[in-house]
């Protein structure tokens, strides 16, 4: 028998290949807008593409340009329209379409934008199925359309217009790569109003509704916290190149909203790190006490907003900023000592002229001193019982690989299935992806712990186990998984425990929710087929489109429970084409007006609530089986 010899790749100047900016662009989008995603997630590239135009016009505004924004955005299609400057009629398609070209380098066009790598506008082009750019500037106007970043068509020379200057754009993000997405209205609200707030003065329309702040960062926070809650009036200050807002309430954890030249940097950076440092100090030396750091910041809700020159980030998604110094000459001060002298001078000296809110401030210190000392008999005891189930957890089926890896390739695509009993947690687990997909199994329903202190995270075993396997006990610095999946039985009993674990996460760890990380899994619940095809239904309209499509008389098969989905078919539901639905706060609600309505004591209002949704089961199966 003749060995077999593996002949090794041939490596000459022909496997020597260069790829040009669109190529590189769509070969590699995860370098350009992060990860891809459908929208669910607040950090899906469908929304960078969004962000990279409107990031143009704010520069606009922010350097004395325009005074508002008008956008439309459709399921599939974005119109960014502002009243700039325009861009130069001659270098309309190479400002879209040519890496490293823009006004941004020229830091006496735009001193402190968010934009300054000229790559933005490009990688929406290139991954973009359609992309047309209108520049109007001094009565004239110039067009060009493309198609995946090629060039389809454009106005013959320039061609003479009434229309206000400034930039219009459209874009259609490429479905091939976004496969199945859609925008989520609730996150692009969110994006607007952060917009708003960090330009006061700039109205945005966006579909119809008006984005607009006079008061900066204070009305942030007047959104963000329910002020009859709030332990004192929310604390505003401003400075050059420098903003920022405090109140402190009752709910658990430490809630931020930090931003560079009006970008939103959601992952923190060396600002976010120099305010929390600085909040300590200046307490600290106003009350000339060593407290403890995690009880000054306990329950705190804090904004801070700066502008510098020649921004660095850590990513091309802006969402954590690098940069140590305000500018990049090399005299220049460093972030952590502006900051830290802003904070120190203008809180020292509201503290000193506001005695009441000093008092309000120091109670709440004292009494997150008193519930930190109460809970650390319990805690240590808990933590050490925790450590020594970890090494045997029956409740989690850990994955391999985790969102707090550093160097992880897949650390977006980490997720954690909270599943209810055996039944449900077998399927998953065996159909799983053991690679990013772990399972944390409920032994039935947990605890309704509405109104209760920490304390009870450490006293509950189960409460304990599940902040152990997310390694969020402290912070949400080492989460472990990206994506945490309720995977409960769509009855009243699968509801009640979704329902019981929300509670748990809003009540003790509502960053994870405002975060963009807890989900819900969306499972069949129909199965309509015959001998050549299958059909899973979501919705009672697809279980009648598919009866339609499959008859004369298919087999319909209708799921009560996870359990009831063999392991083969559960692999289709979470895997590539899973449909996950995210758990987003309601703007108009906080998270204590939250759960009072829906786990505190019986109000008028929810009993009319209940009264009008209710359905009973024989209700359910007629409008199933009609």
């Amino acid at each position: 028998m003749e060995e077999i010899q593996n002949t090794p790749p041939i490596y000459n100047d022909d496997s020597i290949r260069s790829l040009d900016w669109k190529e590189h662009i769509r070969l590699r989008p995860g370098m350009y807008i992060g990860k891809l995603g459908d929208g669910s997630s607040v950090d899906d590239g469908i929304y960078v593409l969004v962000k990279e135009i409107m990031d143009n016009s704010i520069d606009e505004h922010m350097m004395g340009n325009g005074k508002s924004i008008d956008v439309k955005i459709s399921d599939h299609k974005v119109e960014v329209r502002d009243y700039g400057r325009g861009i130069p009629l001659g270098k309309v398609i190479d400002c879209v379409s040519k890496i490293n070209t823009g006004g941004k380098y020229d830091s006496g066009a735009f001193q402190k934008s968010v934009g300054l790598n000229g790559v933005g506008t490009k990688a929406t082009n290139a991954l973009s199925n359609y992309f047309k750019v209108q520049s109007f500037r001094d009565g004239q106007t110039k067009w060009a359309e493309f198609c995946k970043g090629e060039l389809l068509a454009e106005s013959k020379g320039t061609e003479s217009s009434t229309s206000k200057s400034g930039t219009h754009v459209i874009f259609e993000p490429d479905n091939t790569i976004f496969k199945n997405y859609h925008f989520i209205p609730q996150y692009l609200d969110s994006l607007f109003w952060n917009y708003a707030f960090l330009n006061a003065g700039l109205t945005i329309n966006f579909n119809g509704e008006k984005y607009f702040s006079q008061n900066g960062l204070l009305d942030l926070l007047n959104k963000k916290t329910n002020t009859e809650e709030n332990r004192y009036p929310i604390i505003h200050l401003k400075g050059n190149d420098i903003e920022m807002a405090i109140t402190h309430n009752n709910q658990y954890g430490e809630e931020y909203y930090s931003f560079v030249n009006g970008q939103n940097t959601t992952q923190g950076g060396t600002h976010l790190a120099a305010f929390r440092e600085a909040l300590v100090r200046t307490v600290r030396e106003f009350y000339k006490k060593e407290f403890d750091p995690s009880d000054v910041r306990a329950s705190i809700v804090g904004a801070i907003a700066i502008r510098v020159q020649e921004p660095v980030f850590e990513s091309q998604t802006k969402t954590k900023l690098g940069s140590t110094t305000i500018s990049p000459d090399s005299n220049s001060t460093s972030i952590r000592s502006f900051i830290g002298d802003f904070v120190k001078t203008e809180l020292d000296n509201f503290l000193h002229k506001n005695p009441s809110t000093a008092d309000a401030i120091l109670k709440r210190i004292l009494q997150s001193e008193r519930e930190r000392k109460d809970i650390a008999g319990i805690k240590k005891l808990a933590n050490e019982r925790a450590k020594k189930a970890n090494l045997h957890n029956k409740k989690l089926r850990d994955c391999r690989l985790h969102f707090s890896d550093e160097k992880s390739d897949s650390k977006h695509d980490t997720i954690l299935f909270i599943t209810e009993g055996d039944s449900a947690s077998g399927s998953i687990t065996k159909s799983r992806d053991v690679q990013t997909q772990a399972v944390f199994s409920l032994r039935g329903k947990p605890l309704n712990c509405f109104g209760l202190t920490k304390k009870i995270v450490y006293e509950n075993e189960e409460f304990n186990l599940l902040q152990h396997a997310l390694d969020i006990e402290d912070s949400l610095d080492n989460l472990r998984y990206n994506k945490i999946v309720i995977a409960t039985d769509a009855d009243v009993d699968g509801m009640h425990i979704r329902l019981l674990i929300l509670t748990f996460f809003l009540q003790f760890f509502p960053d994870l929710v405002r975060n963009g990380h807890i989900y819900i899994l969306e499972t069949p619940l129909f199965r309509v087929r015959n001998k050549k095809e299958t059909i899973y239904c979501y919705s009672e309209e697809e279980r009648k489109n598919a009866i339609e499509k499959l008859s004369p008389k298919p087999e319909i098969t209708r799921f009560k429970g996870l359990g009831e989905i063999s392991p083969d078919e559960f692999g289709t539901f979470i895997g590539e084409n899973i449909k996950l639905e995210p758990v987003i706060l309601a703007k108009d609600f906080t998270i204590q007006q939250l759960l009072s309505y829906y786990m505190g004591k019986n109000t008028p209002e929810r009993q009319k609530f209940i009264i009008d949704n209710l359905i009973i089961e024989k209700d359910l199966e007629e409008v199933l089986y009609a």
